[in-house]
Order: structure tokens, then C-alpha cells, then sequence
């Protein structure tokens, strides 16, 4: 059995007509099912794929794209007829904790104290964990808020990266080096009035990947208003080994080459 990524939302900053905002389920022998980012429609496209009652989940940042379904499942975990025993691992940034407590409160100004059902931990820049057989090495990314990369390691030797949000730096690059799979945003196009630090163009995640000798890039979070189709003629302009662009309900193996 190989690591597996379903795509349950793929997205860029809203939830778009065909498709949750970003969520990815991440699963591997024995190895408890992971969630990486929990945008808006995860929660039921989870249901599909897994018990929403079973999963970890590991959040690169906090913008409400990446994490405002949250509240959803803590009322799965803690009303469900059949509710999950003991609490899960939750990793993000350094707010997480107050973040989501503020999000899931039912009173304004006041914390929804989820540490009842989650054990919530905070990401070190360059600190490996492990879930099961997967080491995960997080790494600080480029964007307006504390936000990270995934690189996801199995004992075969097979490396998943998730780009997270992120510019153009230095550290997407090292995250993604001699990947088998690059899961990269790619949210714009490359135009020249385009903001800066914040997303990737098409051209610039095909650049990443080639300098990091990437094997396979699938290109995610490329919102409702861009062109799908232009964001991955830019990747292919600059690298060239296998490149998509992700969809909603796909499944993709990650082996080792």
C-alpha cells in the first residue's frame, strides 16, 4: 500500500462553483488519516472518504480558505451519536489555539475552548513530527501570514511537498527539492501588476519545480477567476516533467522514483 492524496477541495480563496477551498486527505499504512488545510466544504467532501471522526489535521495557515470549516467538525466530534474517544492531533501556526476558539464560539468576545476534543500543537520552522509511518518537516513560507510548507517523508523513501500559501523564496524551493510529488499553488497568472509575496503564477510554481527537480507537479488553489488553462501552459513553458492541475475528488499515489 502507497501514501495516497485525495483532493477534497483545490480552490484559491473562496469555495468555487466546482470545488470546496483547500483540503487534502492524506493517507498511508498505518498511519492515522490526515487533513491537511480545512477550507471551506471540506467537511462534507470528507465524508465521502473517510470518518471526519478519525482524522488529524494539519492547517499552514490560518486564512479562513484554509481552515473556517473547523468549527464543523468539532460539532461532528462532540455530537456525533457515536463520538470519536479521546482528542486528535491538530498542528498549525502559532494562534491556532485563539484563532478557531474565536471562530467557533457561539458568543462574540468569547473562546470555544476545543482542547476538549483536539491536542493542538504549534509548527516549528524545520522541525520534523511524525504521524504514523509519515515524518512531516514544516517549513515557514512566504505569505501575509505565518504560513507553511509541507514536506511529507514514508520509510520507502517517497516525498510528498505541499507548497502551502506561499510567494516566491527561497524555503518553497529547499521544501521541494527531488520531490516524487509537488502539490504547488499556482493562483494567478504571471502578470506584471500581479502582488507580490503573497501566491504563486503558474510561471513561477513550473520555476520551483524545475530548480528543485521535482518529479510530478500538480498545480492547486487557482480561484474562480483565473484561467486554469493559462496557469498550466505558464508551468509547462518551465518545467519539463508531468504537470496538472488538481480537481476536486482525485486520488494520486506518491511513490518513490
Amino acid at each position: 500500500m502507497t501514501v495516497r492524496i485525495t483532493v477534497l477541495g483545490c480552490s484559491g480563496s473562496v469555495v468555487g462553483p466546482d470545488s470546496p477551498a483547500s483540503g487534502y486527505l492524506l493517507s498511508a499504512p498505518d498511519t492515522p488519516p490526515l487533513v491537511i488545510d480545512f477550507g471551506g466544504g471540506v467537511l462534507g467532501a470528507l465524508q465521502r472518504h473517510a470518518d471526519p471522526g478519525e482524522v488529524q489535521v494539519l492547517l499552514s495557515h490560518l486564512h479562513a480558505d484554509h481552515c473556517l470549516d473547523l468549527p464543523g467538525l468539532f460539532v461532528w466530534r462532540r455530537y456525533h451519536p457515536n463520538p470519536p474517544v479521546g482528542r486528535a492531533m491538530m498542528y498549525g501556526p502559532s494562534d491556532t489555539w485563539a484563532r478557531l476558539a474565536a471562530a467557533s464560539s457561539p458568543e462574540g468576545g468569547e473562546f470555544d475552548d476545543f482542547r476538549d476534543i483536539f491536542d493542538v500543537r504549534h509548527w516549528e520552522d524545520g522541525r520534523a513530527v511524525t504521524f504514523g509511518t509519515l515524518t512531516v518537516e514544516p517549513r515557514l513560507v512566504s505569505h501575509p501570514t505565518e504560513s507553511y510548507g509541507m514536506r511529507f517523508t514514508d520509510p520507502s523513501g517517497a516525498v510528498l511537498v505541499y507548497s502551502g500559501d506561499t510567494g516566491i523564496c527561497d524555503s518553497v524551493v529547499d521544501l521541494a527539492r527531488g520531490a516524487d510529488v509537488f502539490l504547488c499553488e499556482a493562483s494567478w497568472t504571471h502578470a506584471a501588476d500581479r502582488p507580490q509575496n503573497v501566491h504563486l503564477s503558474g510561471t513561477e510554481a513550473g520555476q520551483i519545480a524545475a530548480k528543485a527537480g521535482v518529479a510530478e507537479l500538480l498545480l492547486t488553489h487557482i480561484p474562480p477567476w483565473t484561467s486554469r488553462e493559462d496557469v498550466i501552459s505558464e508551468a509547462k513553458a518551465e518545467f519539463d516533467g508531468p504537470v496538472r492541475a488538481v480537481v476536486c475528488g482525485e486520488t494520486f499515489e506518491v511513490r518513490a522514483a
